[in-house]
């Protein structure tokens, strides 16, 4: 793998280690905040690898897997993954969303963010294992 493609993904390793260490100390807006960083890192390492360029500064994970060309993929799943964890990152930041956002996670919905967000990251992991050397860059 390029060493952008390694970038992204040393970052979701240490990401979901984050958002782990944050379901521990029942930091759970921070828990949804760092899965939604995982689900976006591992989505701009697949940009990286298809368009060896710099994937874009944008937070939406559906925008990010359409342009990486891999949302036609996703499972209804990973559908709801995203659509999910994508007002985290935003949303989570401004106090007048941020109430309404930790009153939806908890430890039970945070432990089912965090292993959905973990199974995310294998399959892309495998994805970009199984790409050929040769694969088209666009």
């Amino acid at each position: 793998m390029p060493n952008k493609v390694e970038y992204w993904l040393d970052l979701c390793d240490y990401d979901l280690e984050t958002a782990k260490a944050m379901q521990k100390t029942k930091r759970y807006l921070y828990v949804g905040f760092m899965c939604h960083q995982v689900a976006e890192k591992a989505l701009k390492a697949v940009i990286a690898e298809k368009t060896e360029e710099m994937p874009p500064k944008i937070h939406d994970l559906n925008k990010l897997a359409k342009q990486g060309d891999i949302l036609k993929d996703f499972s209804e799943q990973q559908l709801d993954l995203t659509e999910t964890l994508t007002p985290l990152q935003i949303e989570a930041r401004y106090p007048e969303y941020k109430d309404k956002i930790a009153q939806t996670l908890n430890k039970d919905n945070c432990l089912k963010l965090i292993k959905e967000t973990e199974d995310f990251l294998c399959w892309i992991k495998k994805r970009l294992e199984k790409l050929p050397e040769d694969t088209p860059k666009k």
